[in-house]
């Protein structure tokens, strides 16, 4: 997502804001970054105390200027609380499911279909193990994520915008326009790691909740 040029300049102005605070547009391009490292990447360049004072600027600043607060600031992740009620929204397009296979024969005839269907032999492929994890789909328009929704029927699942914008490696904004894109849908699928299934579950422990 970051290229070494980027990298770089970044964490030189991380450095810059860490001795001096800085300005909006200073500060929330530089947490974005590092939630990047943090979360998705799992190579933080910064103490947890270091992003916390980055943090507690840009709260300074948006609460004085509240008007300047944007859908996509991080600290736009954390709501007063959860949506327990989920309202029903289409897909643009319907989510359906994948088809198993337990044989070559079932994968020759799908690298036979797929290749008709773009009309090319010149196809390649990059095969993970499948998380079973809940399907989501994002939508981000002119950059910025505006909805994320459960796979439901297919059809039209459930707005969960606000829950997700509480996991960290989702970003709430990213450069869709730089390839000339306003509208884009992606789709994948969410999980909790046993390590991180482990620590919510002492979280609930101290909380007195289990």
């Amino acid at each position: 997502m970051y290229t070494k040029e980027q990298t770089q300049k970044l964490q030189a102005l991380t450095k810059k804001l860490l001795k001096k605070p800085g300005g909006l547009n200073e500060l929330k391009p530089v947490l974005r970054f590092h939630e990047h490292r943090y979360y998705v990447l799992d190579e933080p360049l910064v103490s947890d105390f270091e992003y916390d004072q980055l943090y507690k600027d840009l709260e300074k600043i948006e609460a004085e200027t509240p008007e300047l607060i944007t859908l996509d600031s991080p600290t736009q992740r954390v709501g007063n609380s959860l949506n327990k009620e989920f309202v029903t929204v289409p897909h643009l397009v319907p989510m359906l499911s994948l088809e198993n296979s337990y044989n070559a024969d079932d994968l020759i005839e799908w690298d036979k279909r797929a290749k008709k269907l773009i009309n090319t032999d010149k196809i390649e492929y990059s095969a993970e193990p499948k998380y079973d994890g809940a399907s989501i789909s994002l939508i981000y328009e002119n950059d910025i994520l505006v909805r994320g929704a459960t796979r439901g029927d297919g059809v039209a699942g459930d707005d969960v915008t606000t829950n997700l914008k509480q996991i960290k490696s989702i970003p709430l904004s990213a450069k869709f326009s730089d390839y000339g894109i306003q509208k884009v849908e992606i789709r994948g699928e969410i999980l909790m790691t046993r390590q991180s299934f482990k620590k919510y579950n002492e979280h609930l422990v101290e909380q007195g909740i289990a």
